[in-house]
């Protein structure tokens, strides 16, 4: 099982190699799949297998595996994820993260959430007030995090279990505070009134101009009179 990482759209080829140690199986089939999807594939070498995809969007992610069926029978995985980007949510406010399984249906669904370098299992159950966990589907799981404090920051983790075994994916979830948001209008005012106050001293100085000039007017015509 190979786990892939992509960070945008891209072109990718998947390949299959056999190993030397394997040279004696003849008359392999080969097949393709896309979770259980049988797709094509093209034969590059004679003992080498490969596909092309072209990873436009999440649709296109999941698991891909090749499948040699001869004397013997071996299997590839390859786990093609998209790389996550944080969940940005204020305090106060509810966060609800997602996980979908591409191609199997997990047997069951586990959330953990991230303590040092431990991992906690959520029970929603005792913390009804606090998580809510819904299967949409049997292949998609939803955690509700309501009334979100910054203790809530960090990193959390779906797992779903198979019969052959247990895949985890990693959801990362950032909580600003309410300042955040108000930083830029902050300054906004900040400027405004620092504005108004240098026009407003500007004006009291320039009364102040008129007025001593005024006065050294009249004095001016006191005097030759």
């Amino acid at each position: 099982e190979k786990n892939i990482t992509l960070d945008s759209a891209t072109g990718i080829e998947l390949s299959c190699r056999l190993d030397n140690k394997y040279s004696h199986l003849k008359s392999l089939q080969v097949t393709w799949k896309r979770g259980n999807e049988t797709i094509r594939h093209i034969n590059k070498t004679e003992n080498s297998w490969s596909i092309q995809l072209w990873i436009l969007d999440n649709s296109k992610l999941g698991s891909y595996s090749c499948t040699l069926k001869g004397e013997e029978e071996i299997s590839a995985v390859f786990l093609l994820r998209g790389k996550e980007k944080p969940i940005i949510s204020y305090e106060g406010d509810t966060a609800v993260m997602i996980c979908k399984s591409f191609g199997y249906t997990p047997i069951a669904w586990i959330w953990y959430m991230t303590n040092g370098s431990e991992q906690i299992a959520i029970n929603d159950s005792l913390l009804a007030d606090k998580y809510v966990i819904n299967r949409i589907s049997a292949s998609v799981t939803h955690l509700k995090i309501l009334k979100l404090t910054k203790e809530d920051d960090g990193v959390y983790w779906c797992e779903a279990a198979f019969e052959l075994g247990k895949s985890k994916g990693q959801l990362k979830l950032k909580v600003l505070s309410l300042m955040v948001p108000l930083k830029p209008f902050l300054a906004i005012v900040a400027e405004v009134v620092i504005l108004v106050t240098i026009v407003f001293l500007y004006e009291i100085y320039s009364k102040k101009k008129e007025k001593r000039a005024e006065d050294e007017k009249e004095f001016d015509q006191v005097e030759q009179l």
